[in-house]
């Protein structure tokens, strides 16, 4: 408050009194949190006539404009000197003023004193605070003190020019008047009337300069007086009108005129003029003035140079400024008209034609006004109509018949839309999109109702919070949602009172909803409510009837396309789980391999597809690869994929070679009919050789790329796809360097209606190029992302991706090993086995692997033929294999307690973590695999287990 009147204390002097009233306004304004306030002047009138407002629209202001102290059809400022006054806008001293219109709670009034004499007022329209607080009273006291101060160093106003009587008017002038002439002293202040002049003034014919002062009314003086002080000081013509006090007590207007002499050194020495009564012009041009001055109307008149020589009250809120600044000034060179663009050039063109014109402009901010310009010989009139309320009931009745012809199309949207979608998501989305909208709702949420909880199945516009409240959680006892599903009738609450007066137990949920207004929808189908929609609002809004009918209606499309929706949701999700169980969980980890996969189901429906892959590791350091594409969709196809995976997973673990797993696959899928048809790509590489043996049936050819970067489509044989093809099969085989990568996939990443295999392959070669082969996972987003890019995924045909780095088997890691057929070849494998394993620091699995070599050798000299290869690789595990030329399968016998042998392959697997044949080119290869850290506890039980030699 303190900081207030520093400001206003430190306001420079001379300032204009409207500067002065408005300063004093906006202070007092802002400091009691008014709601806008005015100041009234009347210094010995009659009246108090509204020199300033902020805040007030001209509806309110209006009845302010001049106020009789008599007059109790308005709010009346406080006129008692030093007394300020506080009135309620419903008091009972004012019987003419309805509470309604005015706004808040009531008027504080503070006089604006000069000399004990009240000048005016200062009045503000008080807020919800209501009347002020004694601190506040002061700085209003404070505030009136400044007022009248700053109006006393205030300069006077510059009167408008004239042009001097001159001639024959002058002469014509004096016939018709009776004009008195005067001269003045100034220096001894001598006034010398003739006759006429004192007759007009009640004085006698030589007087002094203080009766003629005597006689004007208070509140011309000053004005009177500072227009002889400026003719005097500036050598121009003293021209002034002002009142004369009569006789009787009244007043008559008086004309005055009249230059100055000035001797050698410019000092005034004589002022001689005329003066005339100018009462009865003067008062039809009060008239005419009043009533232009206060027409609803904004009114101005410009002469032929544009500039402004009269402007109401109407036309000064308009423009923003009072009729002083006005005057004399451009049209164009007003701020506000500034802003409206081709004015000039436009008035100028009808001012040249003669012809009125007529545009819509916005002058004051957010306000339309309607300019008609009238030109006339002198110059131009203006008019301002504010059509700000007109054109918004326009625009508004516009808007609502858009409106309700976009409701109509949007409803029509609604039930084409319901008719397509197909997941509960689809129709709430779809019901989202064409009702909020047309309703100016912001809100939709929908609650099924299962065993007395929420379930939300869907929501736009909520908080998730909110969301989070609700869904899972038990219904109270009293909830909007449990009275619609048990009543089956749609409920409406337009406010968020309502709400809480309905159901206090939730008064909270509006506040973290952030909702004010709601429909409840019942979603009933078959007689039974399962669901219930929630249209709700950012404000408070009671429905029409009309709006409540078609809500109604909209809910019972929604509840048929809803329930259709769910049961196809149930559906999909159990097509879902069926596709997740038939795809490996996780790849496995191994040595000679590391992968990583994608499969991107289609978007043609709840059917699953038939598109696989897997990653199965086999022995001696080799890994099999395998993507595969059933044709079609649904739950038969994808029951054909995973009879196709469980049988390329166990002929590959029977070491089949892959045209042989080939013309197996495509024996199977032969079986199921002519309809059924499935492409496979199987490679097989082989870590201690760096090869990869590839076979294929109706597939695309995988990508190979090398640690340099390069990628490389290799070319297979042209085999049908399975259940079409005939055997046999064919292979090719490529080395495959360390490091590199064997990219499989179906032809679903790469093909598309609108992109061929060839170009698909292409941006895949150019992919591998430029991504990171770094991170396999980030590789298969990357791969994914840029084939199958925003709107393709999910994508129009199943999609799989296996991505393997293979690892070569180093060197040293690796030993073999010649022997002879015969009983000596036992020995030299234990001496091989004790050599290699000493130099690769396991001699803790000496033991067991010399027991194990002895017995694959010892079996290979009994029953096999030669020659005979033993072979160490050291990995993970220990492998050791033994090859010979034969090609009998060995099988674990049951030899009796009483059987001399039969018991070798017992003790082999007895000893190992897993064991197994395949065959070669030139017979077979019986291989074990152990564990690299061996425990010796484990050997000893191994060797208990294992049934007695």
């Amino acid at each position: 408050m303190n900081a207030r009147l520093d400001l206003l204390t430190s306001t420079e002097t001379g300032i204009t009194e409207s500067d002065v009233f408005r300063l004093a306004l906006q202070q007092v304004v802002a400091e009691l949190g008014a709601l806008g306030g005015a100041v009234h002047l009347g210094r010995g009138s009659s009246a108090l006539f509204l020199v300033s407002s902020s805040g007030l629209p001209p509806a309110l202001t209006r009845p302010w404009e001049m106020i009789d102290r008599g007059d109790l059809t308005v709010p009346r400022p406080s006129l008692r000197p030093r007394r300020a006054l506080w009135v309620p806008t419903a008091a009972a001293d004012t019987p003419g003023h309805r509470p309604e219109q005015w706004p808040g709670t009531g008027f504080a009034s503070v006089p604006l004193t000069d000399e004990g004499h009240t000048v005016g007022a200062l009045t503000v329209v008080t807020g919800d605070a209501g009347e002020p607080t004694d601190e506040q009273w002061t700085f209003l006291r404070h505030v009136a003190d400044w007022t009248v101060e700053r109006m006393l160093q205030a300069p006077p106003p510059a009167p408008p020019p004239q042009d001097e009587l001159v001639g024959s008017r002058l002469r014509q002038a004096l016939e018709e008047v009776e004009v008195g002439t005067w001269n003045w002293d100034p220096r001894t202040g001598e006034l010398v009337w003739d006759e006429p002049a004192a007759a007009l003034f009640g004085t006698e014919l030589v007087t002094r300069e203080e009766a003629w002062m005597k006689a004007l009314h208070p509140d011309d003086l000053p004005s009177a007086l500072a227009a002889m002080e400026r003719a005097m000081r500036e050598g121009t013509l003293y021209d002034s009108e002002y009142r004369v006090r009569l006789p009787d007590g009244g007043y008559r207007w008086v004309h005055g005129r009249g230059a100055a002499e000035y001797d050698e050194s410019g000092e005034p020495v004589r002022m001689m003029g005329m003066v005339w009564d100018c009462t009865e012009s003067r008062t039809a041009r009060d008239a005419l003035s009043r009533a232009l001055r206060h027409m609803s109307d904004g009114f101005v008149l410009v002469d032929g140079d544009w500039r402004i020589g009269f402007a109401n009250l109407e036309a000064e809120r308009t423009l923003g400024a009072p009729e002083a600044e006005l005057f004399g000034r451009v049209l164009w060179e007003l701020p506000a008209v500034q802003g409206v663009p081709d004015l000039e050039s436009r008035c100028r063109k009808a001012v040249a034609a003669a012809t009125a014109l007529e545009l819509d402009v916005e002058i004051a901010a957010g306000r339309s006004h309607h300019l008609r310009l009238v030109p006339s010989p002198d110059g131009l009139t203006l008019y301002f109509t504010d059509v700000t309320d007109q054109r918004r009931r326009e625009a508004e009745r516009a808007a609502a018949e858009r409106a309700a012809a976009e409701r109509s199309a949007r409803i029509a949207e609604l039930t084409a839309a319901l008719a397509t979608a197909t997941t509960s998501r689809d129709v709430v989305d779809a019901v989202a999109d064409r009702v909020l909208r047309p309703f100016g709702a912001t809100g939709l949420i929908v609650v099924a109702v299962e065993s007395d909880r929420a379930e939300i199945i869907g929501s736009v516009g909520y908080p998730q919070t909110f969301v989070d409240e609700i869904h899972g959680h038990k219904l109270p006892p009293s909830d909007p949602v449990r009275d619609v599903v048990r009543t089956e009738a749609p409920l409406f609450i337009s406010s968020a009172e309502e709400y809480i007066r309905r159901y206090p137990s939730l008064a909270y949920r509006p506040r973290v909803a952030g909702k004010e207004a709601w429909a409840f929808l019942p979603l009933t189908v078959s007689g039974r409510t399962f669901s219930v929609c929630l249209v709700s609002f950012d404000r408070p809004r009671r429905l029409t009837q009309d709006e409540r009918t078609l809500l109604t209606a909209i809910s019972a499309l929604f509840s048929h396309a809803l329930e259709r929706a769910r049961l196809y949701d149930a559906e999909h999700t159990r097509s879902q789980e069926l596709q997740r169980d038939l795809l490996p969980r996780r790849l496995p980890e191994t040595p000679a391999g590391t992968a990583a996969a994608r499969y991107l189901p289609s978007a043609q429906g709840m059917d699953v597809g038939g598109d696989w892959y897997d990653v199965i590791p086999l022995s001696a350091g080799r890994v099999a690869l395998v993507v595969g594409d059933v044709m079609g969709h649904g739950l038969a196809e994808a029951a054909t994929m995973g009879r196709l995976r469980t049988a390329v997973k166990t002929l590959t673990d029977l070491e089949l070679p892959p045209a042989e797993i080939m013309s197996r696959l495509n024996d199977i899928v032969g079986e199921l009919g002519a309809d059924y048809y499935a492409t496979c790509l199987y490679a097989l590489y082989d870590s201690t050789t760096g090869t990869c043996t590839i076979g294929g049936a109706g597939h695309p050819p995988p990508a190979v790329v090398r640690p340099d970067g390069s990628v490389h489509f290799p070319r297979l044989p042209a085999d049908p796809p399975l259940g079409a093809a005939e055997p046999p099969f064919g292979t090719v085989e490529l080395a495959v360097p360390d490091g590199s990568l064997l990219v499989l996939y179906t032809d679903g990443l790469v093909e598309s209606p609108g992109r061929e295999l060839d170009e698909g392959m292409a941006e895949l070669a150019q992919l591998l190029r430029t991504a990171d082969h770094g991170d396999l996972e980030r590789l298969c987003d990357t791969l994914t992302n840029g084939l199958l890019p925003g709107e393709q995924l999910p994508t129009r045909d199943d999609a799989a991706l296996l991505v393997c780095r293979v690892h070569a088997l180093a060197a040293d890691r690796m030993a073999s090993w010649e022997l002879e057929l015969d009983p000596r070849a036992a020995g030299q494998a234990r001496r091989h086995i004790r050599e290699q394993l000493a130099v690769w620091g396991l001699d803790d699995l000496v033991p067991t692997t010399e027991l194990i070599v002895s017995e694959l050798i010892g079996n290979v000299v009994r029953y096999a033929k030669g020659p005979v290869h033993l072979r160490l690789l050291e990995s993970a595990g220990l492998t050791c294999e033994v090859y010979d030329g034969s090609l009998a399968t060995p099988r674990i016998r049951h030899a009796s307690e009483t059987d001399e042998g039969g018991r070798g392959l017992q003790l082999v697997a007895a000893l190992s973590q897993r064991w197994g044949a395949r065959y070669t080119m030139a017979g077979k290869c019986i291989w074990t695999e152990q564990a690299l850290l061996a425990d010796p506890d484990d050997v000893t039980a191994a060797l208990l287990a294992a049934p007695p030699l």
